[in-house]
């Protein structure tokens, strides 16, 4: 495939191809060795616990749009070159030096402080036969994002690629490669163990569904999915109220993820701790830590609105009808609240949410979303303590991600936030028991939407993702958990950057001391990100971030340090390009 195809098909989009001569200079190897910058030596502290492995037993999103060919990548393309200077990038010698490449070393320095950035793969970089999406492109868009000083990559492993046709039999086939392929550029990797489906949520740009046998059980007994008031089920991820029930071909749920790990670990085990340094297990929609309460698909959920409670299939609702009997309160274990509205209604449209008199202040309410939040907890703890035992002495950490749901934050309810399952309210801490939780079994806090300002968002539905970024700062402070980003949305901008620059020093309230993100996750790697003006962009906003705290630095010297390396790479970079476009 040529490198417009390649370009175009990074964002599944086919960009119309000229003749194009494949040409290999000197100057394609030259770039590779200028496209080179020491790496941050940034590490999460995680105190250890002493857990012994054990078997599991049967008891007790995704967010980059589709790119359109017509949005301008094709007069940009000798930047966008840089990620795709050759299709032979494996011959490419890392060990040679040039004189640019030696101009660049002078002006830089040994950095003690920073947060490294890593940046999400596309959804479908291993296709549906196990094998590496577009090799070549990849291959040479990895040795842009290293050339850049990006520490790693963060890739989704898909629990319905893997495992797709029959339980217990895993292939790896295409994971190999990409995980040798980053190895071999000196990245490092997030492992994301992805037990939801892809398709359905913010940017999914291709459909990966639960794995095949998976999906029949489902179809034999519906309770197995997330299911609303009304009888709506959601299939992105098993029901948490079947955890601890073998009905997966006679394992539960929390098996079946636990197996997975335990034969990822197995087949990896020798890029544990050096290449994989992160292990993120998914426990929900779009990997999250949440209920499927604001689902897209089908236009059932728009933003901003409330979303809806996913209890009501018959394993959360025989859970609830025990929590209420346990109570004293039978009368109410039949159901969830009647009166909370719809998907698309706003706090204030809704009895239960209201801000004067409303349900969720009543005791019944608190008991209700008590026991919600719980059993999200729950579904954590049974997760991690497996995950924990697995990946105990790897070199592996372990992170969680939480869903940074910041409309109608300013509300006294915080209505999209308790149907997510986060028991957060003007009154009430909801991110300090998950924080706790976390910090049991040495976890990070993995959280979303660092880059929004207040001011950007829809003020009449009162988002504020500034507060409910610091708030979760201050939380994990408080619990003494390490706490990570990632950008919610694709966003190219400097104000973007400065904010998160900003978030991750985690300067709260002036008293930051030490303290600051432990990692960012970047979206996505994708031809928009290559496009001149965002490359450049990008370049200086990873080097701010690889010196964030570093004392005696400012960032004019900084952004002066990475004008020159997109300059004194730019005449080997055009010449490249130029091979490419006649």
């Amino acid at each position: 495939m040529n490198i417009t195809h390649q370009i175009g098909a990074l964002a599944g989009t086919p960009i119309q191809a000229e003749s194009i001569i494949n040409t290999e200079t000197t100057a394609t190897a030259s770039a590779a060795a200028v496209w080179k910058t020491p790496t941050p030596n940034i590490r999460c502290k995680i105190t250890k616990l002493d857990t012994a492995e054990q078997k599991s037993q049967p008891t007790s999103p995704c967010r980059s749009p589709i790119l359109s060919a017509s949005n301008g990548i094709r007069p940009d393309l000798s930047v966008a070159c840089r990620a795709f200077a050759t299709e032979t990038m494996d011959l490419v010698s890392f060990d040679e030096t040039t004189e640019q490449e030696k101009t660049y070393k002078e002006v830089n320095t040994v950095k003690e402080k920073g947060v490294p950035v890593y940046v999400m793969m596309p959804l479908d970089s291993v296709t549906t036969g196990n094998t590496v999406n577009r090799r070549k492109t990849m291959n040479a868009s990895l040795q842009a994002l290293k050339s850049a000083g990006v520490e790693g990559v963060m890739m989704d492993v898909w629990w319905g690629l893997v495992e797709r046709d029959t339980p217990g039999v895993y292939n790896w086939g295409g994971y190999t490669e990409l995980l040798e392929m980053a190895k071999r550029h000196g990245l490092k990797v997030q492992a994301v163990m992805s037990f939801h489906q892809c398709g359905g949520n913010v940017g999914d740009s291709c459909t990966v569904p639960l794995p095949k046998w998976v999906v029949e059980e489902v179809h034999k007994d519906q309770d197995l999915a997330y299911t609303d008031q009304w009888g709506r089920r959601n299939y992105e991820y098993v029901s948490l109220g079947c955890d601890s029930i073998p009905v997966l071909k006679g394992r539960t749920p929390v098996q079946c993820y636990s197996d997975f790990m335990r034969a990822f670990r197995d087949n990896f085990k020798h890029l544990l701790g050096e290449t994989i340094v992160e292990i993120q297990v998914g426990m929900g929609p779009a990997g999250e830590l949440r209920y499927p309460s604001y689902p897209e698909q089908n236009g059932t959920w728009r933003f901003p609105g409330i979303g809806a409670f996913q209890c009501y299939d018959k394993y959360m609702l025989s859970s609830l009808k025990a929590a209420a009997e346990a109570a004293g309160k039978p009368e109410w274990g039949s159901t969830g609240p009647t009166d909370a509205g719809e998907y698309n209604n706003w706090p204030e449209d809704t009895l239960f949410f209201r801000k004067e008199g409303g349900g969720w202040t009543r005791p019944y309410g608190e008991f209700f979303l008590s026991w919600y939040s719980q059993m999200l907890l729950d579904h954590a703890e049974r997760i991690l303590s497996s995950a924990k035992a697995i990946f105990e002495n790897t070199g592996v950490k372990i992170s969680v991600k939480i869903a940074g749901i910041h409309w109608h934050y300013g509300t006294r309810s915080h209505a999209p936030e308790l149907t997510a399952g986060y028991y957060n309210t003007r009154n009430r801490d909801g991110y300090l028991p998950i924080a706790q939780m976390l910090a049991r079994y040495g976890a990070i806090f993995n959280f979303t939407c660092i880059e929004m300002r207040d001011h950007e968002q829809p003020q009449d539905a009162l988002c504020a993702p500034e507060k409910l970024v610091r708030q979760v700062a201050v939380a994990t402070r408080e619990a003494e958990v390490p706490l990570a980003g990632e950008n919610a949305l694709p966003r190219y901008d400097e104000n973007a950057h400065e904010q998160i620059l900003q978030a991750s020093s985690l300067n709260i309230d002036g008293n930051s001391k030490d303290r600051e993100m432990c990692a960012f996750t970047y979206l996505r790697m994708n031809p928009q990100l290559f496009q001149p003006d965002n490359w450049r962009r990008f370049v200086g906003f990873v080097k701010k971030m690889n010196e964030v705290k570093s004392p005696g630095r400012c960032l004019e010297q900084v952004e002066r340090e990475a004008g020159h390396f997109v300059h004194v790479s730019r005449p080997l970079v055009q010449e490249a390009a130029m091979a490419h476009m006649h």
